[in-house]
């Protein structure tokens, strides 16, 4: 019988219907969303390591049948990663990467369909010269992390493996550390955090129509059903409009799933066939939610006596008791305080259950003393404005349906506080300074293994490209003593020799004056080491052919180092690293063509006024080696996998704020759909609907204003909490104010929407009733 109440009573039951399935199916959908994650992570992680280049051991490094050159390759465009493998085989059965039919040949190159839209599109002409090959293959999705990966595979006929290395296959697990306790406990609490509002969501989606419902009881008891019938009809009528919630959240969750592939959050994109839920947890979710149904519908008649003439709760509810809410916060911290110094960064487990737990039992506390504190402020407001007494009025008689509609948000804004708390206090674990002067340079630059002619014209094609106001360009190679190793020494002296123009020498040392011609001896606070530990030394002189004091290979370069030489002081270098000592030269004082195994440095000032001048800065670098690697220089650098969780964290909160802010808005509608009658009537006598508009604001903002005073209260004491866990202190009070601005602004936004719908509720055809 209550199946039946669910699906017939005409327009209104239907109208009740539809609204509780749709809520209950949008956090379904979350939670089959949830489910899918341990399949995504495998699947994505799967394809990541399937196409994971294996380098062959130095030693074992050589050509066959089946052997291949290949270098790794990455850059950025506008933002975006770019990341690619060269590849040359060394014979005729090369193994082929995944998603591949065949290796790309010379100059040709496979890439991802992002990529070739974005190559195609006009707004990647300049990417095009960056990637000098022509498209002849797609990257299938099984040689893809995601279907928004920008990804290539070039071939190359002038791959060498001094600036490369050799692979035989692709395919294999990567291994990983055990993930550290700060991180875990991070990645428990954002479970928490994300699911326990739409947990809260689907209970308060299950009361849907309770006023309604409550009527229809009462008119059965008039017919003869005893109480206990009366509460199995009440909970045959949730399970069948819970069933319909299962249903709708299947819908959303394949709708969700096909348009995962064309939204990108955070930089993280999906294939529709990463999301499939675990069966075990996608049956768990099918049980658990009509049972949840159920147990809050025979949860709420608990103190409501339905009689034949009327239901009581009509009447001067009773006041709600306040011992049993504040039971729940205080357990919760009972088992989080216990775990305070208990986690450390060198650990890999933590008290999951625990902290689970108690977090879980702080925040459904929160959620159990809004409606007593909503009660208790509301109940002592008098006087104010039209709008404003028909909001309290309306609080004073049911100020429990208003407290459910902010209690997701709520529950989201608190966990959102303490993880905020949380990761502004540790981050400094995970962020490390760099060292860089991003002031001096924004883009780093190495060419390895070119001659000294060549690192010269390296230099020059950068200072002459579009957008760069300065090069701090080097030639870097190594000098040793020349002669056979000494009775005693187990290596040959060697000093590092760098060339560069008076401008590029002044950045890596301090220089009393420069001018082409001199040469410097660059160490710390000037002060030279003995010429047995170290040939720069003024009028030594130097072997140019050294391979770092391994045996020779070549005959002896002799360089004598100008008597003149004055001993500086080291500058700290632009990149962070460490500074630059021995021989400082200029150009015109050594033949460059002379050094061997040259390496070119070029650190690169860009012109903020010119339009995507990184960008052109880096189509030299491809022009002049298309392996280049070419960074930006920052003055922090984040651990990956933090990075990982942060983003992770985000999207999670990102989609979980959308589905509870969808659901809010459809329990807004919902109480104002019961009330449709009242609200016509007031209309008929004359009341403004602007009236109405703003009493519809107030009866959000008062339980919102308070629930988020209780979420910064709640939040902060869990996040206090969580800090003593790992024996932290707080870095920043002030962390929650964007979660709770955030909180606040959804709240609005769904109060703004929800105008129309009170608009069309309020015409004359409201008071028609049979």
């Amino acid at each position: 019988m209550g199946a039946r109440f669910a699906v017939t009573g005409g327009r209104r039951g239907w109208t009740r219907t539809i609204l509780t399935a749709v809520g209950v199916g949008l956090g379904v959908c979350l939670l089959l969303t949830a489910a899918s994650v341990p399949h995504l992570l495998e699947s994505r992680d799967d394809r990541v390591e399937g196409r994971y280049v294996i380098p062959v051991m130095h030693g074992e490094a050589k050509p066959s049948e089946r052997s291949f050159l290949f270098v790794e390759t990455e850059t950025l465009y506008r933002g975006d990663t770019i990341r690619g493998t060269v590849l040359r085989p060394d014979g005729g059965r090369a193994p082929v990467p995944p998603g591949l039919a065949k290796l790309p040949g010379p100059g040709e190159m496979a890439v991802s369909p992002a990529l070739a839209d974005l190559l195609a599109s006009p707004e990647g002409a300049l990417l095009k010269d960056r990637l000098p090959y022509r498209i002849t293959a797609t990257i299938g999705d099984q040689g893809l992390v995601g279907p928004s990966e920008l990804f290539y595979y070039a071939g190359s006929a002038s791959l060498q493996a001094a600036s490369s290395e050799r692979s035989d296959g692709f395919g294999s697990p990567m291994g990983s550390d055990p993930m550290n306790a700060v991180l875990l406990l991070v990645i428990v609490m954002a479970c928490v955090v994300l699911l326990l509002p739409v947990a809260v969501f689907i209970a308060t989606a299950t009361r849907f129509g309770s006023e309604q419902r409550d009527r229809r009881l009462a008119a059965l008891r008039l017919v003869g059903s005893d109480r206990a019938m009366t509460r199995r009809i009440a909970a045959g009528e949730s399970l069948c409009e819970s069933l319909f919630g299962l249903v709708a959240g299947l819908g959303i969750f394949m709708l969700v799933r096909q348009l995962a592939g064309s939204v990108t959050v955070w930089g993280v994109n999906l294939f529709p066939s990463d999301l499939m839920p675990n069966p075990g947890l996608a049956a768990l979710i099918a049980v658990v939610v009509p049972a949840c149904a159920i147990a809050v519908t025979l949860f709420t008649l608990r103190g409501v006596s339905i009689e034949p003439l009327g239901v009581v709760r009509n009447t001067a509810p009773r006041r709600r008791r306040l011992w049993w809410r504040v039971l729940l916060p205080v357990a919760g911290l009972a088992l989080l305080l216990p775990l305070a110094g208990q986690i450390d960064m060198n650990d890999s487990d933590i008290a999951s259950y625990q902290i689970v737990g108690g977090s879980l039992l702080l925040l459904l506390g929160i959620t159990a003393l809004l409606p007593w504190l909503v009660e208790a402020v509301v109940g002592r407001l008098r006087g104010g404005p039209v709008s404003w007494q028909l909001a309290v009025r309306r609080l004073q008689l049911s100020s429990g349906t208003a407290s459910r509609a902010v209690s997701g948000i709520m529950v989201a804004a608190a966990g959102g506080i303490a993880l905020q708390m949380l990761f502004t206090s540790m981050q400094s674990d995970f962020m490390k300074p760099t060292g860089m002067d991003t002031a001096r340079a924004q883009l780093f630059t190495s060419v390895p293994g070119a001659d000294g002619t060549t690192s010269r014209e390296i230099i020059e094609k950068y200072a002459a490209t579009k957008g760069v106001t300065g090069v701090i360009g080097t030639i870097e190679a190594y000098a040793e003593r020349p002669g056979p190793r000494r009775s005693g020494e187990s290596y040959i002296p060697t000093a590092g020799i760098t060339v560069g123009d008076c401008p590029s020498l002044r950045e890596l040392a301090k220089l009393p004056s420069c001018k082409d011609g001199d040469v410097f001896i660059a160490s710390k606070h000037g002060k030279l080491r003995p010429p047995d530990e170290d040939p720069a030394q003024p009028g030594a002189q130097v072997d140019l052919h050294t391979r770092y004091g391994a045996v020779k290979e070549t005959e002896p370069e002799l360089w004598r180092i100008p008597a003149t030489a004055e001993a500086v002081d080291t500058r700290t270098h632009p990149m962070g690293r460490m500074d630059i000592t021995g021989i400082l030269a200029t150009p015109s004082t050594i033949d460059v063509s002379k050094l061997q195994d040259a390496t070119t440095t070029a650190m690169i000032r860009l012109d903020p006024k010119v339009p995507d001048a990184a960008e052109h800065a880096r189509n030299t670098a491809a022009a002049i080696n298309p392996v280049t690697d070419v960074r930006t220089m920052q003055n922090f650098e984040r651990d990956s996998r933090y990075s990982s969780v942060r983003t992770g964290l985000f999207v999670g909160a990102a989609v979980t704020m959308l589905v509870v802010a969808a659901s809010m808005f459809v329990s807004t509608v919902e109480q104002l759909r019961e009330r449709r009658r009242l609200l016509s009537v007031l209309v008929a006598f004359g009341t403004p609907r602007a009236t109405l508009s703003w009493s519809v604001l107030w009866q959000t903002a008062v339980p919102i204003v308070m629930g988020l005073a209780l979420a910064i209260t709640t939040g902060i004491g869990l996040g206090l909490a969580l800090l003593r866990m790992i024996d932290k202190q707080v870095t920043d009070w002030w962390a929650f104010l964007p979660v709770t601005g955030v909180g606040a602004g959804l709240i609005l936004l769904v109060t703004a929407l929800s105008l129309p719908p009170l608009w069309r509720m309020t015409r004359p055809d409201g008071l028609r009733t049979e």
